[in-house]
């Protein structure tokens, strides 16, 4: 049955949008006016082939994008419409009625066409990847297949909720020294370019010997205003080899090393990468999806190729027969503690508590590092603003204590 996205009228003449299944064009409009509205435009929005449907996703306006928050709430109403008994297809109907972006409900719609013409909810999923992630899209296989779809998605909720609630306070944490960056940078430019210059010009004028200090502001200060597009263009163009350099295959190896050897933060940038690890086999495992399968679903979100090589190499062992914890044993990427709770689950049969356990410490650890370092980076800005400015005060001061000097 095809989709129609409509824009009508209803009984108090307010506009009213959104979509609806018909068998035709005719039949969208004579089930809204038995509905109570008026149909203004009905149009038939016909589902697209995988790439294209992706592409559109991506594409589409930024306030329409579908957010990770957006997409665990629905995936969680889900999950209670059908623990409450209701078959599939109704439940798809109900969620789409219930839901405000349009861009998810417009695909939701789609996905509910997919099933109602037989096929699986992860195969109709699965044409939008840019929506639902492989660990989603598999996770609904497995709980297709057990005939655990409800307890899967609820699981699925669960996982998308607490990744959002981690990356939210990440943000918040970094907010501040954001700003502050910003405003600190503002500030310094002006102090630079407009207000530098005024007072320098006094001490042009008088063709005095000016101290060196004196002479690198006033040498900063004159690049800066007239060739600030030169600083800007410079500032893109590393910007733009940054990004083709990682996407080599050479380059993404040297950057994620370079990411887990950086002090300070590749410390977190490791145990944020076993979080993922540890919380994403753990709730693969737990939906029923097998080992092997699981780790390969991993390996491309632990967003670090070097892992990746080690879950490849941990892979092979386990196709030959041996367990999962004595490949992670000889990386150095995996701490001790981690790899010792695999060993543990293996022998005890509670891998998937155990990799939960890992993703819950570590991602605790991230945390409290990131709260840490923040709050360092605070007091350092502060104090590089104050050399910063500092500095421009006693390069203004020094000519000016010595022509008192040659006064007296």
């Amino acid at each position: 049955m095809p989709v129609y996205e409509y824009r009508a009228l209803d009984r108090g003449g307010k506009n009213r949008k959104g979509i609806i299944d018909a068998d035709s064009a005719l039949a969208a409009r004579q089930k809204l006016r038995s509905a109570g509205v008026f149909p203004v435009e009905v149009r038939e929005a016909t589902a697209m082939p995988a790439d294209q449907s992706s592409r559109a996703v991506s594409i589409s306006p930024l306030f329409n994008r579908v957010k990770q928050g957006e997409l665990a709430v629905a995936t969680r109403q889900l999950s209670i419409l059908l623990g409450a008994g209701v078959n599939l297809v109704s439940s798809l109907e109900a969620l789409i009625e219930q839901l405000s972006n349009p861009t998810l409900k417009k695909i939701m719609a789609q996905v509910k066409e997919s099933v109602n013409e037989g096929n699986s909810l992860a195969h109709s999923l699965s044409r939008y990847p840019k929506v639902f992630s492989n660990v989603y899209i598999n996770m609904v296989r497995a709980g297709e297949a057990s005939g655990s779809l409800e307890l899967v998605l609820e699981r699925l909720a669960e996982y998308s909720e607490h990744q959002q609630a981690l990356r939210n306070r990440f943000k918040a944490a970094l907010a501040y020294p954001a700003f502050m960056f910003f405003v600190g940078t503002v500030i310094l430019f002006f102090l630079v370019t407009f207000i530098v210059p005024n007072i320098t010009k006094i001490f042009n004028e008088m063709h005095q010997t000016l101290p060196l200090p004196t002479i690198i502001l006033i040498g900063i200060s004159n690049f800066l205003r007239s060739s600030w597009w030169l600083v800007l263009a410079a500032i893109g163009g590393m910007i733009l080899l940054l990004r083709r350099f990682k996407k080599s295959k050479r380059g993404r190896y040297v950057w994620d090393e370079l990411k887990i050897r950086v002090p300070l933060l590749g410390p977190i940038h490791g145990k944020m990468a076993i979080a993922r690890f540890g919380r994403t086999l753990g709730s693969l495992l737990r939906s029923g999806v097998p080992l092997i399968q699981s780790l390969q679903i991993v390996r491309n979100i632990v967003n670090n190729v070097l892992i990746a090589h080690v879950i490849d190499g941990a892979i092979e062992e386990i196709q030959g027969g041996k367990g999962l914890a004595a490949p992670l044993s000889r990386s150095r990427f995996f701490p001790p503690v981690a790899k010792q709770m695999i060993a543990i689950g293996e022998k005890s049969g509670k891998l998937e508590g155990m990799l939960d356990r890992i993703g819950e410490i570590y991602e605790k650890e991230v945390e409290t590092r990131v709260m840490a370092l923040t709050s360092m980076l605070e007091p350092a800005m502060i104090l590089v603003m104050g050399v910063v400015i500092g500095f421009i005060v006693v390069s203004i001061l020094l000519p000016i204590f010595e022509m008192n000097q040659l006064v007296r």
